[in-house]
């Protein structure tokens, strides 16, 4: 099959080449005569003032939006790959998690905080459901790594992302326009026009449509899984009256539809829940036969409906020539509604969505100071304030939940599951199941009865919610005490005011929750026998709640079966760096920096241990970061080759890490973490015709104590490279560039419990096999495309995994407490070509 990819891309390629057959190859005289072009320097805000890249003392990727686009990059998980100590996994749009040297930002709840800040023109959207945006019509894309609350506020526990995109430029005109096709029934089609309005002010108008099909076939019809639909827009204006001021009005928006992630089992073969016949292989990018509960929240089918809005106002005022005042207004909503198959099976075990919405507010404004001395700084104040809540509803088939619990969901309780049975087979599987359990207690005679009252569609609904107000007030100043040495140092005061609110309910009773409560001895022995005769009544799921508890089956009810009950706490922390640089020569430096980040206290929120109970709320420590990093940085031969390194060590106390507790994910408090490693980047202009680039990350992040002592943090690999050329072959007519990448990663696990069996007891079902983690890969991407001299059109064939390696980015998952955790396939080998217009 790879080879087959192969030979089709070679074939879209040599018909991109075959249309420049007319032109001439150079001689090889005016090929050694070509002049030697430097790496392209860019020029970065990431302290906040326009700098040289090699000036930032602190380990920084930039890249133009021009070298991405030339990449391929559209998403946040294709530019990871090519940042060092940066890793993004992407399940769906409105799931992913941002990796910063070894953390992890990716909850969903409300109440939440993000370690890794998502910044888009200066506007925090860190929150993960409203995070994931599309990279389109970039000026360029900044990942500063190790902690940077000081610069960008409370979320950068560990390092910050900022997306600079191309705005409004008054009185100019300009237009382009890309169209891609490819395998997959992927279509894109991407532009920006920018008109003026006088001399002075000028609107921008940048959009980007694109579909892809699935990439695991859906082998009970329908749309074929992790398949996406996405439509952005942005419209900006800016005005500036003279080069004292300029104002900008940024308003983006951003809407997903996806057919569903394929969360598969990979032990038991996918099969038509009604014969039980086996429809294909169990291997993640096998195809799946999911299933979801038939009248699930209202009758919603698998996939994803997210949108995303928020407008923007950026104001720059030179008061003189020393003095500017910026500030930034922002204002954001996200509203996202997913469905998925939590145990990855063919039966409608489990079916969970996340229902998630947020809205945010936020005002900035820093009074910056530099008269081109050797005193430069700023100081400034913010305001934050964020309103959401995460609905997380949940339906059980518990027939099937208890054949699971009693190991006989492939129908022997002998043999590891392999293939499920037809699902009219499961009354009767519950029946002895249930008369297993009963009879030890003497109450076998009512197993008939109670599994009766087994509930094919148990709906129970969590709601956390949370209200946040934040003030900050921050500065930085930076000192040159000569011309080649100079040091800063940086301070942040924030508080936070949080309301965190939670709420459960069913909508009927559990039978089998209430039958666990008697297993757990929650219900005292003297109790049992009339608890077991109710349980047993025909009537069982209408009888009043003062005379039977509404029990839950993994979320027990809060007062009046939904009531919200809230928890008020505040927070306050300082957080801050200072940094020391030396220049060597006027293309090489060295530096030095300490941080302390600080990612706030956090209110975990759970439901009451019995039906009708207060929910509990346990605050979780401030979660802290002493940072300590030594780099260089240089451009040697001519600015031809550019290249740095780092060297850090981050100490963590109070380490904020989720377990499991049912099918609940919990943050909680996992002692004291270590990480330390290397990062390097190069770009070499080796000739007119030749650029290579490179990164490497060695990052050693374990648990120094606690629950996970010696455990590996997840999706943290220990070593990560990325390496690409762009070759150049001119010709007569124009030029022809070949552009292969590669990029690797180690060994990874997908949680903090390293799937270790002994971790894993507060399932529903232990967990016994090691098997959530991804081995060491590589992917292998090429594009080819030509350009005339005009250079105002361009062609291109493109392949990504083109030896269409077989790989997971994610497994565990919701399931997991079912003992049936889901896998999640990574892509397969895609290609297409492109045209581009630019005006």
């Amino acid at each position: 099959m790879a080879q087959d990819r192969l030979k089709l891309l070679a074939s879209v390629a040599g018909a991109t080449l075959a249309l420049v057959t007319t032109a001439q190859a150079p001689t090889a005289q005016a090929q050694q005569t070509a002049p030697v072009t430097d790496v392209d320097e860019i020029v970065v805000t990431a302290q906040l003032r326009e700098q040289k890249v090699i000036e930032v003392p602190f380990a920084l990727t930039a890249y133009s939006g021009q070298f991405l686009k030339d990449l391929g990059v559209q998403e946040f998980d294709q530019l990871s790959a090519f940042v060092p100590g940066f890793l993004v996994q992407n399940q769906s749009p409105n799931n992913p998690g941002f990796v910063m040297r070894g953390i992890t930002s990716d909850s969903g709840a409300a109440t939440a905080e993000p370690r890794v800040s998502v910044f888009q023109d200066g506007v925090s959207i860190s929150k993960s459901r409203g995070s994931y945006v599309e990279l389109f019509d970039l000026a360029r894309v900044e990942v500063a790594k190790g902690p940077q609350s000081t610069l960008y506020g409370r979320g950068a526990l560990i390092g910050a992302v900022n997306l600079v995109q191309n705005r409004a430029n008054p009185g100019e005109t300009e237009a382009y326009a890309n169209i891609e096709t490819g395998s997959e029934d992927y279509r894109m089609v991407e532009g920006a026009l920018n008109l003026p309005v006088g001399d002075t002010a000028g609107l921008r108008l940048a959009t980007r449509l694109k579909t892809r099909g699935g990439s695991v076939e859906n082998l009970r019809g329908g749309d074929d899984f992790n398949a996406i639909e996405t439509k952005a827009v942005r419209l900006s204006g800016a005005w500036a009256p003279s080069d004292a001021l300029r104002f900008d009005v940024i308003a983006n928006y951003q809407n997903d539809h996806a057919s569903g992630t394929s969360f598969k089992s990979i032990a038991y073969a996918p099969a038509d829940p009604d014969t039980g016949a086996v429809l294909g292989g169990k291997a993640p990018w096998k195809g799946a036969a999911l299933t979801r509960g038939g009248a699930f929240d209202g009758g919603k089918d698998l996939g994803l409906n997210r949108e995303v809005w928020g407008v923007t106002g950026l104001a720059r005022i030179d008061l003189n020539p020393a003095w500017a005042l910026n500030s930034t207004t922002a204002y954001r909503q996200f509203d996202n509604y997913e469905t998925f198959d939590a145990d990855g099976v063919s039966l409608p075990i489990l079916t969970a969505a996340e229902q998630t919405h947020g809205e945010q507010w936020s005002q900035d404004l820093r009074l910056g100071f530099d008269n081109g001395g050797r005193l430069t700084g700023f100081v400034g104040a913010g305001w934050f304030h964020e309103d959401g809540y995460q609905r997380t509803p949940a339906q059980f088939d518990e027939r099937l939940v208890l054949a699971q619990l009693a190991g006989l969901l492939d129908g022997s309780p002998t043999t590891t599951g392999d293939h499920t049975l037809p699902l009219a087979a499961y009354p009767t599987v519950a029946r002895g199941a249930m008369a297993a359990l009963l009879t030890p207690l003497g109450a076998g005679a009512l197993a008939t009865s109670i599994a009766a009252n087994l509930d094919p569609a148990h709906i129970e609904t969590s709601t956390n919610r949370s209200e946040l107000t934040s003030y900050d007030v921050f500065g930085d100043v930076t000192y040159a005490f000569t011309d080649r040495f100079e040091m800063s140092a940086g301070l942040r005061y924030t508080r936070d005011d949080k309301t965190t609110g939670y709420a459960s309910s069913v909508e009927r009773r559990s039978a089998l929750g209430a039958l666990l409560g008697v297993q757990t001895g929650a219900v005292p022995a003297a109790q049992v026998p009339s608890f077991l005769a109710a349980l047993a009544n025909p009537n069982f799921a209408v009888l009043p709640a003062n005379l039977f508890p509404l029990f839950g089956l993994t979320a027990q009810p809060t007062a009046n079966n939904g009531d919200s009950s809230s928890f008020d706490s505040q927070d306050d922390g300082v957080t801050w760096r200072v940094t020391a640089r030396y220049e060597l020569t006027d293309a090489a430096n060295v530096y030095a920096n300490y941080a302390r980040g600080r990612r706030p206290e956090v209110v975990s929120a759970s439901g009451p241990s019995a039906p009708g109970g207060a929910p509990r709320f346990s605050p979780v420590a401030a979660e802290t970061v002493d940072s300590y990093e030594v780099g260089a940085k240089s451009a040697l031969l001519h600015g031809r080759l550019r290249i740095d390194g780092a060297i850090f060590l981050y100490n963590y106390e109070n380490f904020q890490t989720t377990i499991q507790q049912g099918t609940q994910f919990i943050t909680t408090n996992a002692g004291e973490a270590k990480s330390y490693g290397f990062e390097g980047q190069a770009n070499f202009a080796v000739a007119s015709t030749l650029d290579l680039f490179a990164t490497y990350a060695y990052n050693h992040s374990r648990f120094e104590n606690g629950l996970y002592d010696g455990n590996h943090f997840r999706l943290s690999p220990d070593h990560a490279v990325s390496v690409g050329a762009t070759w150049r072959l001119p010709t007569t007519g124009g030029e022809i560039e070949v552009q292969p990448t590669y990029t690797w990663q180690s060994k990874v696990f997908f949680d903090d419990d390293n799937d270790i069996p002994a971790l894993q007891t507060r399932n529903f079902v232990a967990d016994l096999i090691q098997d959530e983690y991804q081995d060491a890969y590589g992917l292998l991407n090429l594009r080819v495309r030509y350009a005339p001299q005009a250079g105002n059109w361009g062609i291109e064939a493109f392949g990504e995994n083109i030896l269409d390696k077989k790989y997971i980015k994610d497994a565990g998952n919701t399931g997991d407490a079912l003992g049936m955790p889901t896998f999640i396939a990574g892509r397969p080998a895609t290609y297409g070509v492109g045209f581009s217009l630019r005006y």
